[in-house]
């Protein structure tokens, strides 16, 4: 069985400081995993969809230790593949103090980096519903480029509903010189847009939502979503469903990385089931609102019941 999701991209070990403060200070780490794509295929698998994920990893015990906990999350690992030359990347997250988080990569040279188009199955992702990709996938090496663009290519052809972040990580653009108009043309093709209003005036030079979603639902792109941290979503069609969804409150951010992800879990998972674009946004938006209150990428994103316990479909019985 073919899943309804696939993504493809890079995820790294993670160390996450036990305690706040520099990680000089910090004695102990806690291992865990993350990475954008592996973390929207496990939150789109949590709310009942099937989901698969395509990438490589080292052939060392961080490599197996990245796949055998996502496959346990549900996800479908089949087409990761393994390299003995080159290692599993990681990154070092550091907690400032609570609700500011600094993260370090450790992925040059990774065995992610290494992928190219002759290592896809071609008729698995043929299978999908939507492919989900990010920014972060054609920055990690000039052979991973050429990947996305085929995927892209491809994702096209066969009339597959393409869901694009771009989850910019400038630090791995600064390497291509074309970095802005590389992100923007794999914008343009996307079906489903989430640019943060940040990403969206480095693209096109404006904030204004109404500005930004013309531009691009001209360009091609059929539904974008604006997200603007704590202040909301700018949503729009080409079917000229269009609106502002408030964020939704919380008491305390504990841990603001991986909402996005999780924002976009819940978009896709809402299209997957024929809900329109402001249903499908405001599932997203429940879920960023949820993954910042707990520590970690995917601790907090919610199965279906959670998700409704937070919408107040259900009564959280806590004794």
């Amino acid at each position: 069985m073919f899943p309804e999701l696939v993504t493809i991209g890079e995820t790294m070990v993670m160390f996450e400081a036990d305690s706040d403060g520099p990680l000089r200070y910090v004695p102990q780490f806690n291992k865990r995993h993350g990475g954008a794509e592996s973390n929207v295929a496990i939150g789109v698998t949590r709310l009942g969809h099937s989901a698969g994920w395509i990438s490589q990893v080292g052939d060392d015990e961080l490599g197996k230790f990245l796949v055998s906990a996502i496959r346990g999350e549900g996800v479908d690992t089949s087409r990761v593949t393994y390299n003995g030359h080159y290692p599993t990347g990681l990154y070092i997250k550091e907690r400032i103090r609570e609700g500011s988080t600094q993260v370090y990569y450790y992925r040059k040279g990774s065995a992610a980096s290494q992928m190219d188009h002759n290592a896809i199955d071609w008729e698995y992702i043929k299978q999908a519903k939507v492919v989900h990709l990010t920014g972060i996938t054609p920055f990690l090496s000039q052979n991973c480029l050429e990947l996305v663009n085929r995927v892209v290519e491809f994702v096209k052809e066969n009339h597959i509903l393409l869901s694009f972040d771009p989850n910019l990580r400038y630090k791995l653009m600064a390497d291509f010189p074309n970095a802005k108009e590389i992100v923007i043309e794999l914008a343009k093709q996307a079906d489903l847009f989430m640019p943060g209003i940040d990403e969206a005036e480095y693209l096109i030079g404006t904030r204004d939502y109404e500005e930004i979603a013309d531009y691009f639902l001209q360009s091609g792109v059929k539904k974008i979503c604006i997200k603007n941290g704590d202040k909301g979503t700018y949503f729009q069609s080409i079917e000229g469903e269009k609106g502002f969804l408030p964020s939704f409150k919380v008491d305390r951010v504990i841990d603001p990385v991986g909402a996005g992800d999780g924002f976009a879990a819940g978009v896709i998972s809402g299209l997957l089931e024929e809900k329109s674009l402001e249903e499908s946004v405001t599932i997203g938006a429940k879920i960023g609102a949820m993954v910042v209150q707990v520590k970690g990428d995917i601790e907090g994103l919610p199965e279906r019941r959670a998700l409704d316990q937070f919408t107040g479909k259900e009564t959280d019985v806590l004794r």
